[in-house]
């Protein structure tokens, strides 16, 4: 006579938190593996921190340049993670058919793109304790609301992403990388991370400051330099830019 044991398989998914945890770790470590993108979230901000506030070649005002300097640095650390990393990264797997065998998987579609938000959001984490120790090493004295922070990072993130997730679903993975890049470094120049926007004029100055990456550094400007309170303005354009670019996002992108 056979008796079932505590020892029979009970096959099925695991639960649906632990999937997500699971692939946002392995989203992480492989986003921390890869020299590249590790080249372009921490190394370039790291080095663009040091050097401007270092060595005199932009006229960032009055005051200490690195007080200027880091809350566009950490500005361009989110836009480097959330949109460019993530636009490169998330459009090759398209291309290699791993998001379309990930979406065969257990792990729902929508808890998928949650594990990348998570795993960019860890890395984001680690940008700016870097980077925050990089500019107190440098003589930064930040001050002003937490929460205001925050809530910045916060829809920053979700404004870039909403953004690199669009790129990266409707474009080959080619096109992808050049255009990422080029955004990157466009707006790098023409975001008000470290040239002021008020050296574009007038018309340039309203114009760019619709941009997510100068609303996000001029935000943190106020608050962090300036003392602000809450950056409603900043807010939101940035929330404007979240709601467009994930809904955009989740109607357009394609899975292979």
């Amino acid at each position: 006579m056979t008796t079932t044991g505590t020892y029979t398989p009970a096959p099925g998914a695991a639960p649906l938190p632990r999937m997500i945890a699971a692939q946002a770790a392995l989203e992480t470590r492989m986003l921390l593996r890869n020299g590249e993108q590790l080249l372009l979230t921490v190394v370039i901000p790291a080095l663009l921190l040091v050097l401007f506030s270092t060595v005199d070649i932009v006229d960032t005002g009055a005051g200490e340049a690195v007080a200027f300097l880091a809350p566009g640095i950490l500005a361009l650390a989110v836009m480097s993670t959330a949109f460019t990393g993530q636009a490169i990264g998330t459009g090759f797997e398209r291309r290699y058919g791993v998001l379309k065998r990930l979406a065969s998987s257990p792990l729902p579609r929508w808890g998928l793109m949650t594990a990348k938000t998570l795993s960019v959001l860890f890395t984001e984490v680690l940008q700016v304790i870097l980077l925050t120790a990089i500019a107190l090493a440098l003589g930064w004295s930040p001050h002003g609301n937490p929460f205001a922070v925050f809530l910045l990072l916060l829809l920053g993130t979700a404004a870039f992403s909403g953004l690199g997730l669009l790129m990266a679903g409707t474009l080959k993975a080619e096109a992808t990388l050049a255009a990422a890049n080029l955004v990157f470094l466009l707006l790098l120049v023409g975001g008000g991370v470290i040239v002021p926007l008020e050296k574009f004029g007038p018309a340039g100055q309203q114009v760019l400051g619709l941009l997510p990456i100068s609303a996000l550094s001029d935000g943190l400007r106020d608050v962090l330099q300036h003392g602000a309170g809450m950056p409603w303005g900043d807010l939101g354009v940035l929330a404007v830019w979240a709601v467009a670019g994930l809904s955009a996002a989740g109607k357009f992108f394609r899975w292979e």
